[in-house]
């Protein structure tokens, strides 16, 4: 029982699919050893025939490459066949040849006879023309096509992938539509790159079949006049007619084969079959065939000429000229109301508020190859590591950098932007390294040109020989794919604040809440709103102060936030907390710290201004452009001197010089002497309205 079932699993129509391709090979291979009658033969250059009008039909059928993604494979399994025939009748042409032109077969016979009249000089012409038409213009062009397709095809796959990408991320696909169509773009660089192969056995089947036709003869006549003591005349006459009929069984299939392929490889994908382009494209120009009817009947009418011939095809053109403008008439009156329709018919929704990308890259076309998965895009490599070190140093997890390629922009260059909005642009040259110079260089480097899109320093565009020289003169030398990861990274920093909303610090306070549940549950929403928290964060963000002791943070704001609800106040406690991690980020791990310090009549009006209730914003004109002259000349002292910029100041003063300084000295950090941890030694190293 459990063998018939077996047995019934094993020839079920799944797994009798499965074998027809192992078997029709297997069978192909017998042909080239085992001896086939006549009748036989019959049959299978029938079935040969067959199968090449079957193909040609479904070439002709097909809207797209892909709807016969098989032909590779059966144009190679058809070739095979064809010369497994060929072999076959060989066998059977030179043993029984000799008995006369039926010897091998009636469909051999009637290709020898019927087709060329049993003249063996007619059939090697008409052979020898249907060869050169196979070999040279149909094969030849085909494979020129699919080459040519294929490499197309290929250059094409970024740009089409960065499509999809766009469209998925617009919501205009969804992932399941997405990969099928990023399959789709695969399979179909992959049939044309295989159409590209099997055109060569096509053409190898065109070689083969001359020789075969030239062995053949010779071998027949060697075989007839010594072995079976044939006259010269007769064994030319019964060898040369079968190796003609052999030859021409196996070649008008080929023919057909190779005129598939071409109408494969050379179609334009549209919605209808090639028999619907051709009727659309040619004789839907009742222009065009007017004209053309004009010509051949002035033809028709030149004394000499097949003037019925010449006349009817003009009078043909004419009606179908004619028959086509009619159509052209009722086709408005039919659709003129169809626009107002589909209008109607599609109402606005909410699907049609398409999202903005938080962070998003846009490059030109030439620059695709660096953003390409398929290709290996060195710059998604470094974006992802942009994103990792972000977590690791600013503390949260930064959005997905959205990539598309934007045909507007110049090839070379790329924008970056935030929440739909440019923050930063540049332009890079693939092939070529950006030597940039850090102010220390020995020489200078011919080349084009520019300045660092991140840092805004001079540099120059260098040919890949010339990376050493640039080295050893003191440039640093980064590639294209660097040069956009450096800047995205620069800005990404810049706006920490800006990407910090609130998903990513519910993200944030569910990930603690993995390891400190409680303390994340006491703080949102028993005590802090979402909101105030997140303004705590972005203040520290804004400020430069890493995020990464969330721990620290939520402790504090807990200390605190009973009593204290101001998100500004919340964060300079926080800063306090934070002020030993502060401190260590400017100044590494040294005890004595170099600082600006403020004079002491300066700091006594600043209080003053603080105590009349006026911010920063409020500040009278004179004194606010004393204190931005004397902090940046301060500033650049303490940089001469090598000390990082830090400006020290009473707490009560930190957040208002901190806002006030921020655009006109970034480099410049506020500290107050709560946030300077225990065991640091201060050192005034200049003075704001005074002299060190």
């Amino acid at each position: 029982m459990n063998g018939t079932l077996r047995l019934s699993n094993l020839f079920s129509s799944a797994n009798a699919r499965s074998f027809a391709a192992p078997i029709f090979i297997i069978l192909i291979l017998a042909m080239l050893v085992l001896p086939l009658p006549p009748f036989a033969l019959d049959m299978l250059f029938t079935f040969n025939i067959a199968l090449s009008i079957m193909v040609l039909l479904v070439g002709l059928s097909t809207k797209k490459a892909l709807d016969f993604a098989a032909f590779p494979t059966v144009l190679l399994l058809s070739t095979l066949l064809r010369l497994s025939l060929n072999v076959a009748s060989t066998r059977v042409v030179l043993l029984e040849g000799h008995n006369g032109p039926a010897a091998a077969g009636k469909v051999i016979e009637a290709f020898g006879h019927f087709l060329v009249g049993g003249n063996y000089t007619v059939g090697i012409i008409v052979f020898v023309i249907l060869v050169v038409i196979n070999f040279i213009v149909i094969t030849k062009g085909a494979g020129r096509i699919a080459e040519v397709s294929a490499r197309f095809t290929l250059d094409a796959m970024p740009g089409k992938q960065m499509a999809i990408d766009a469209d998925l991320n617009a919501g205009l696909i969804n992932e399941d539509e997405a990969r099928t169509r990023r399959a789709e773009i695969s399979q179909e660089a992959d049939f044309y790159g295989s159409m590209d192969g099997a055109s060569k056995f096509v053409r190898g089947d065109a070689i083969a079949g001359i020789l075969i036709l030239i062995i053949n003869i010779v071998g027949g006549l060697l075989v007839g006049m010594m072995q079976h003591d044939l006259a010269l005349a007769e064994a030319a006459h019964n060898y040369t007619l079968l190796a003609i009929g052999d030859g021409l069984v196996a070649q008008i299939p080929a023919l057909v084969i190779s005129i598939a392929a071409g109408i494969i490889v050379s179609r334009v994908s549209t919605d209808e079959d090639i028999a619907g382009q051709m009727l659309s494209n040619i004789f839907n120009k009742t222009q065009a065939l007017y004209i053309t009817a004009g010509i051949l009947g002035m033809m028709g009418m030149i004394p000499g000429m097949p003037n019925f011939a010449f006349l009817s095809l003009a009078a043909g053109m004419v009606w179908i000229a004619y028959r086509g403008s009619k159509k052209q008439e009722e086709v408005p009156a039919e659709v003129d109301t169809a626009p107002v329709a589909a209008v109607e018919a599609q109402e606005a929704s909410w699907e049609d508020v398409a999202p903005i990308d938080t962070l998003g890259l846009e490059v030109g076309y030439r620059l695709i190859p660096l953003v390409d998965n398929a290709a290996d895009g060195e710059l998604v490599r470094r974006i992802k590591g942009i994103r990792k070190k972000f977590a690791r140093e600013i503390g949260f997890l930064p959005p997905a950098v959205h990539i598309r390629d934007n045909l507007e922009i110049n090839p070379n260059s790329y924008r970056i932007t935030l929440k739909g909005v440019e923050i930063g642009s540049g332009e890079v040259r693939t092939g070529l390294f950006l030597a940039i110079d850090p102010g220390s260089i020995t020489g200078t480097l011919p080349g084009v040109a520019t300045t660092d899109p991140a840092f805004g320093l001079p540099a120059v565009w260098i040919e890949s020989e010339q990376r050493e020289q640039a080295q050893a003169m003191g440039y640093t030398v980064v590639d294209p794919g660097t040069v956009v990861a450096t800047h995205l990274n620069h800005l990404v920093t810049q706006h920490a604040a800006e990407l910090l909303g609130r998903q990513e610090v519910q993200a944030l306070l569910d990930h603690l809440g993995k390891s400190a549940p409680k303390l994340v549950e006491e703080l949102v929403p028993k005590m802090l709103t979402l909101s105030a928290v997140q303004k705590v964060l972005q203040t520290l963000l804004i400020e430069g102060v890493a995020i990464r002791d969330m721990r620290s943070i939520i402790d504090c704001l807990l200390e605190h936030g009973a009593h204290v609800q101001d998100p500004n106040e919340l964060t300079a406690l926080v800063r306090v907390a934070l002020g030993r991690s502060i401190v260590q980020q400017i100044y590494g791990s040294v005890s004595e710290l170099p600082v600006i310090a403020l004079d002491q009549a300066l700091e006594r009006l600043l209080l003053q201004t603080l105590q009349a209730g006026h911010d920063s914003a409020g500040m009278e004109p004179g004194l606010a452009d004393t204190l931005l002259e004397k902090t940046q000349t301060s500033t650049q002292r303490q940089e001469a001197l090598g000390h990082p910029p830090v400006l020290l100041t009473p707490a009560v003063l930190r957040p208002l010089l901190a806002r006030f300084l921020r655009r006109a000295v970034p480099q410049l950090k506020v500290l107050s002497h709560a946030e300077v941890p225990e065991g640091k030694h201060i050192k005034v190293t200049s003075l704001v309205g005074g002299a060190a």
